[in-house]
């Protein structure tokens, strides 16, 4: 058996649970069986995205002693539409450049 940390977030709580699973379990089986999902009922289980210690992994991961699965929830908005949209503001407003998009 091996200890794992299985954490999942949003913008005001965190839950954080500590379980052991079996040498050889994944990442997604480990979430599974923490029940961390009736817990947090917006955990959709269809579409997890997980990582480990920060770096995303994909749900068939083999787990070690010690890792701390991250359960990820999908993002709110395209960071590159995001990104396009403050620039065009900052060009209507005029602290870019309209034409190379560097500060005026």
């Amino acid at each position: 058996m091996i200890k794992v940390e299985i954490v999942f977030a949003l913008p005001d709580t965190a839950t954080s649970l500590s379980i052991e699973v079996a040498e050889g379990t994944t990442a997604e089986q480990a979430v599974l069986q923490s029940g961390i999902a009736e817990k947090c009922p917006e955990i959709d289980l269809t579409n997890l995205a997980l990582g480990v210690w920060n770096r995303t992994v994909k749900n068939h991961q083999v787990l070690k002693e010690g890792d701390r699965i991250e359960i990820y929830r999908p993002l709110i908005a395209d960071p590159k539409a995001a990104r396009r949209q403050r620039a065009e503001k900052a060009k209507e407003e005029g602290r870019a450049n309209k034409v190379t998009g560097g500060r005026a």
